[in-house]
C-alpha cells in the first residue's frame, strides 16, 4: 500500500475573497514548477481543495520539495481507497503505522461521510476504524482532545480518502502574487534572509549587487551568484544585476567627509536601485537592514538615505537581532556561503567612524560637489545581468524556523 495523493492546505489564501482563485491558480503553477523533476506528478483543484497526484512517484521526495513552496501552510499524504469497509479499515491501520512507527502514542479518528449512500454512518464508522486500529496496535490510546495523531477518513462519491500525517509547509503567499521588487543583495548574512522573507510575502525578486573591482574580486562576485542561486529554490528564476561601483566609491571617498561617507554611499546605491527598479517595472526595494544593528541603520540614517527615492523600502529584518537572522540563514542554506572571506563593496574605504544621526541637509550639501545624475547613469549603463535558473538547494529546517 502506498500514498497516491498529497492534500494541500493553505491558510491566508482562504481570506482573499474574490481574488482567491487567482492566488490558488498561482500556487498550483508554483507547485508544478517545484515538482518539475517528477514527471508523473499531476495536480488538480476542486471545491477549494488542491491535490498532488503521485502516480507512483516517491511521496517522501515530493514532500521535501513541497516544504519549500510559499503559500502551502501544511499538507498530508493521502490514501485513495475503494468504498468498502475492509479497504477503509486496512488503509487506516497502514496509515497509522506509518504515522506512528513506534506503535505507541495517542490518536483519534474523525470520519466525514459526504457520500450518504455509504451504508455506515460517520459515528459508527469512527468506532469501526478506531476499534480495528486498537486491536492491531495495542500500545495506542485514544485521546479525543489532544491526540498525537488525528486520522481523518473522508468518504466521498468516488472513493474514500485517508490522511494521518500533517507536514508543516513554508506558509506565506504564492510567489508572484504581490508584484516585483529589487533586492539589494550583498555577500553578507542579512540580505539573503531579507530576500527569502520577501519571497514569503508573494513578491518576485530581481537582485542588484554593487561590485567594485579591483577592491572586490571575482570570488566575491561568485559568492553573490551562489547565494542568489540558493534563493531560486524558493522563488524560481532570478535576474542578478551587477553594478560597477568602483568609480562612484572613489569619488565619494575623495569628496565626502569620512563620517558621512557611508551615508552618501548608501544614498547612491539606493538611487541606482530605484532607477533600475523603474526600468524593470519593480514597485519596491528590499534590503537587509535591521534597526540599530550598525551605525548606518539608525532611524536617522534610514530617514536620510530614504530621501533619494519615493519607492517603498521594505526591510523584512527590521526588528530582528543578529542571532535570529543567523538562524534563518542557516535554515535556508545561505549562511555557509555568506561567511566565506570574500568582502563586498561596503567594506571598501570604511571610515573609522560613521555618523549615526546624519541629516538630509548635510548630505545634500556634501553631495553638491558630485555630478549625481551622470554618476548614476554611468553605473546603470555599465550593468551586466546574470540569469540564474531554478537550482538545487537544501530545504528550510521548519522546526527551527517555526
Amino acid at each position: 500500500m502506498n500514498y497516491e495523493h498529497i492534500l494541500i492546505r493553505y491558510a491566508e489564501l482562504s481570506l482573499k475573497g474574490k481574488n482567491r482563485k487567482k492566488f490558488e491558480s498561482k500556487l498550483e503553477q508554483n507547485i508544478k514548477q517545484a515538482l518539475i523533476t517528477f514527471p508523473n506528478v499531476k495536480t488538480n483543484r476542486s471545491f477549494g481543495r488542491m491535490f498532488v497526484e503521485l502516480h507512483g512517484e516517491d511521496e517522501k521526495a515530493v514532500s521535501e520539495k513541497l516544504k519549500g513552496v510559499f503559500g502551502v501552510y501544511s499538507f498530508s499524504p493521502a490514501l485513495k481507497l475503494s468504498l468498502t469497509e475492509t479497504n477503509i479499515v486496512d488503509g487506516a491501520l497502514w496509515a497509522m503505522k506509518d504515522a506512528l512507527p513506534s506503535g505507541s502514542g495517542s490518536f483519534k479518528v474523525t470520519v466525514r461521510r459526504v457520500n450518504k449512500d455509504f451504508p455506515i454512518g460517520s459515528q459508527d464508522m469512527n468506532k469501526v476504524v478506531g476499534g480495528h486500529i486498537l486491536r492491531n496496535m495495542q500500545d495506542l490510546t485514544v485521546d479525543v482532545h489532544q491526540p498525537e495523531v488525528e486520522l481523518k477518513v473522508e468518504i466521498r462519491q468516488e472513493a474514500a480518502y485517508i490522511t494521518c500525517k500533517s507536514v508543516r509547509g513554508a506558509g506565506g503567499l504564492p510567489v508572484g502574487t504581490s508584484g516585483k521588487v529589487m533586492l539589494m543583495l550583498s555577500g553578507g548574512i542579512d540580505s539573503p534572509v531579507a530576500g527569502y522573507l520577501a519571497l514569503k510575502r508573494g513578491v518576485t525578486i530581481e537582485a542588484i549587487h554593487f561590485h567594485s573591482p579591483p577592491y572586490t574580486n571575482d570570488r566575491a562576485r561568485q559568492k553573490v551568484e551562489d547565494i542568489a542561486k540558493v534563493l531560486t529554490q524558493y522563488g524560481g528564476d532570478i535576474k542578478l544585476h551587477i553594478v560597477p561601483f568602483t568609480d562612484i566609491q572613489t569619488k565619494i571617498h575623495k569628496q565626502i567627509p569620512d563620517n558621512y561617507e557611508m551615508t552618501v554611499t548608501r544614498r547612491f546605491m539606493l538611487r541606482i536601485a530605484a532607477v533600475l527598479a523603474e526600468e524593470r517595472k519593480a514597485k519596491g526595494i528590499v534590503n537587509g537592514e535591521s534597526l540599530g544593528q550598525v551605525a548606518s541603520q539608525t532611524l536617522e540614517s534610514m530617514h536620510t538615505i530614504n530621501e533619494v527615492t519615493n519607492l517603498p523600502i521594505l526591510r523584512p529584518l527590521i526588528t530582528m537581532d543578529k542571532l535570529e537572522v543567523i538562524d534563518y540563514a542557516k535554515a535556508i542554506g545561505t549562511y555557509d556561503l555568506s561567511i566565506l572571506p570574500y568582502e563586498d563593496c561596503c567594506t571598501i574605504f570604511l571610515p573609522t567612524e560613521s555618523k549615526t544621526r546624519p541629516t538630509r541637509e548635510k548630505s545634500e550639501r556634501y553631495e553638491h560637489w558630485l555630478e549625481i545624475d551622470d554618476m548614476v547613469q554611468q553605473a546603470i549603463d555599465g550593468i551586466t545581468t546574470v540569469d540564474l535558473k531554478l537550482g538545487e538547494a537544501s530545504q528550510p529546517d521548519f522546526e527551527q524556523l517555526f
